[in-house]
């Protein structure tokens, strides 16, 4: 029997509470240093210089632990035993937050022009002088991993062409040769085997975390939406708790942009709404409009649910029954190109990725992609459709896919979390009719609910 899209009406599901995990440790860190001496090796590589700011940190913090807060930061990892992490004046007193620093397996360096402009500058040595003394030089293959690696179809020199500031690359370049230093970002990032495209369990632990985070104030935001209320006020419902945002809060309405913020405007009946809400590791989005009904909506757009965001909805139960080890991201993508096709559903983006500190970490899913999806991938439910009429709908949550030997040892050392996924699959198998295959882990409190009404956020999607 093939199932369709159909509106039921339910209280959502509640969980029990999820709890703030226990930090990465001493030894996740230091092995993670570890296995990036291993890829150096593999590449051939003396040195790797990894950049960070505030904007671009998620892999000098995966190694480390240590963001850059105001400033930039260079991670210099090389001959000698111990990495130097090379700061600007105000994180100098930051670098306790890594257990690598604490435990002394971490050295520090000032460098004030990492620091903002016009603070001083009396104190530090010429980067050169840095960066020769940890052994760069002539002999020396750098590579310089910062937040993007590229193609050759992208640049014609994509092996060095690199994307951290000019300062810093001109400098390497200048002491080592040109064609010693190449991109190496690759090394973390590559969907196939980019070290952070793999997560271990407590990094999961601490993603699920983040994830209830986001969909429980995207929870509240849905169900405290008035019309006649500012995008401010409704914002307000979130309840930040001070967990580090991956990226600027939207919340767009009306004829507002879909990457807009609150603006202050006030919220109109029947006009289209889109928000979400990202702490690292996690995004919760949803969109559809503020309305009760159908009859709320511009005329054009009353068959929105049978002719737009259910039949979406229908494709994205087929999406999560693809969510297999081993499915290629071909398949996957093509399932998207072919039932929601581009000029009625304007999906431009990959329909799906990977997903970690940084909001985008890459995506095995493109047509033509062979990589596989693998157990610890921490997916992205990411498909975005954009209509002139219907505006949007959205399903944006996190999920984990988990082997056997995953799932045993998640059970076993976080069992809260593992028994919240299992609810959450139960949730989306038995009353959403969703089917799912027994490797997929969602992460969200509001796994698979799409109200398309957002005045009516009891009637929701289902399949049946």
């Amino acid at each position: 029997m093939t199932l369709k899209h159909s509106l039921i009406e339910i209280e959502w599901p509640t969980f029990s509470e999820a709890t703030p995990p226990a930090p990465a440790t001493l030894a996740e860190f230091a092995g993670r240093i570890a296995a990036t001496r291993q890829r150096m090796e593999q590449a051939n590589l003396t040195h790797l210089v990894v950049y960070g700011d505030r904007e671009h940190f998620a892999n000098l913090t995966y190694l480390t632990g240590f963001d850059p807060r105001f400033e930039e930061a260079l991670l210099i990892i090389g001959t000698q035993a111990t990495p130097l992490l090379v700061v600007g004046n105000e994180c100098e007193g930051y670098l306790p937050i890594s257990p690598l620093y604490v435990a002394g397996q971490l050295r520090s360096e000032l460098y004030q022009p990492f620091s903002l402009l016009n603070q001083p500058r009396n104190r530090s040595r010429q980067l050169a002088a840095i960066l020769g003394d940890e052994g760069i030089n002539g002999r020396s293959r750098v590579g310089c991993a910062g937040w993007k690696y590229f193609s050759e179809a992208e640049h014609p020199q994509a092996a060095h062409t690199l994307e951290i500031p000019a300062y810093i690359a001109d400098t390497l370049r200048q002491l080592a040769g040109f064609d010693n230093v190449h991109n190496a970002t690759s090394i973390f990032m590559n969907p196939r085997d980019g070290l952070r495209a793999i997560c271990s369990p407590a990094e999961i632990a601490y993603f699920e975390y983040t994830n209830t985070l986001a969909s429980d104030g995207m929870a509240r935001m849905l169900h405290g939406l008035r019309p006649g209320m500012r995008d401010y006020e409704v914002a307000e419902l979130i309840g930040w708790n001070g967990f580090p945002l991956s990226c600027h809060i939207t919340f767009a309405t009306g004829e507002l942009p879909g990457l807009s913020g609150p603006t202050g405007r006030t919220i109109q009946r029947g006009e289209p709404m889109s928000s979400n809400l990202a702490y690292w590791g996690s995004n919760s989005c949803r969109a559809g409009w503020v309305a009760e009904t159908a009859v709320d909506l511009p005329s054009a757009a009353q068959d929105y649910v049978e002719n737009f965001a259910g039949i979406y909805f229908e494709v994205m139960a087929e999406w999560f029954g693809l969510m297999q080890i081993g499915m290629s991201g071909d398949t996957i993508a093509r399932l998207i190109a072919d039932k929601l096709p581009s000029d009625k559903f304007g999906i431009t983006l990959n329909p799906g990725h990977l997903i970690h500190l940084d909001e985008w970490l890459s995506s095995p899913i493109y047509l033509g992609s062979d990589i596989p999806l693998q157990s610890g991938m921490v997916m992205q439910v990411d498909v975005i459709p954009v209509h002139p009429v219907y505006a949007s709908t959205r399903v944006e949550d996190g999920l984990v896919l988990a082997d056997a030997t995953l799932r045993q040892t998640l059970a076993a050392s976080y069992p809260d979390l593992y028994a919240r996924c299992q609810q959450r699959r139960a949730f989306i198998t038995d009353v959403l009719g969703i089917a799912l295959p027994e490797e997929v882990l969602p992460l969200s409190n509001i796994p698979g609910i799409v109200p398309p009404f957002f005045l009516a956020p009891q009637r929701v999607f289902a399949m049946r």
